[in-house]
């Protein structure tokens, strides 16, 4: 099991950010700003820098966030352009980069949401599912406090109800506490079916309020890791530091995962041994 960062949460200077992460050993980076922007609006030279890094660290791109859906359904201006704008031009980028997934959110929930607002969700991830799909592209809906997609169970609801292998889940356990009151086992198992991509940052009470590094909060991020590598549909997973200072912080929350996983890593080894 490998282990990925966003870039940002080490550095909003690229290749600062790349050169210190691969520095601690890490080749997998999710991109999501810069100092110039948000993809796709990012400048021509910060996306050269992209391609440089790429080259000269031999590292891979494992996701972009261009950070559509994060409006509610009826500001339709919006949702429309994140739809046709900004999620082709974040396609084009993925092709470019070799990056296979884009994350995206679930819409925020007005106070008197209902079925109808349900269905439009629905519909329009579908809309987005069918894009994704005729590009050769998988989308990952990202949950978030506020959000038709929130929990892990209503997540998986929403996905259940699109019905299409290209838009799939980036789970984010921290995200979802407050929305649930065990984001695992309880909305991880909900979920796990449509995971394909998984954050990592820890929250002391809801996500709604600031980080912690990882094992200082409420998140049981050993038996959440220990079920990811039980259930080996993931490659990595993804640090999403969050909290300041970023680059103490996110080095911090390196060595506290790989401590983790070379523990499940020792116990599987000796599981089989014994066996």
């Amino acid at each position: 099991m490998r282990i990925g960062i966003v870039t940002d949460e080490i550095s909003p200077d690229i290749r600062e950010a790349i050169s210190l992460g691969v520095s601690w050993g890490i080749h997998d980076f999710e991109f999501r700003t810069s100092q110039s922007g948000r993809i796709p609006h990012i400048s021509k030279e910060d996306t050269q820098v992209l391609f440089e890094c790429k080259k000269e660290f031999g590292i891979s791109f494992t996701a972009l966030s261009p950070g559509t859906f994060k409006a509610p359904l009826e500001d339709q201006a919006t949702i429309q352009k994140d739809l046709n704008e900004v999620l082709p031009a974040t396609i084009e980028l993925a092709h470019k980069f070799h990056t296979p997934l884009i994350l995206t959110f679930g819409f925020i929930k007005s106070i008197t949401a209902g079925d109808s607002e349900f269905e439009l969700a629905v519909k329009t991830l579908k809309s987005a599912a069918e894009l994704a799909e005729r590009n050769g592209i998988t989308l990952a809906l990202e949950n978030e406090p506020g959000f038709w997609a929130d929990s892990g169970k209503r997540t998986a609801k929403l996905l259940a109800a699109v019905g299409s292998k290209s838009l799939m889940a980036n789970w984010d356990p921290a995200n979802a506490l407050g929305a649930e009151n065990h984001p695992f086992p309880i909305g991880y198992e909900a979920l796990k079916p449509w995971v394909a991509n998984i954050h990592v940052k820890d929250v002391q009470k809801d996500s709604t309020l600031a980080c912690v590094p990882v094992g200082e909060g409420k998140i049981n991020w050993e038996g959440q890791l220990r079920a990811i590598v039980k259930d080996g549909r993931l490659s990595h997973v993804t640090i999403e530091t969050h909290c300041l200072p970023l680059i103490e912080k996110s080095k911090q929350n390196v060595e506290t995962v790989s401590r983790i996983l070379k523990k499940i890593q020792e116990e599987q080894s000796r599981a089989i041994k014994v066996s």
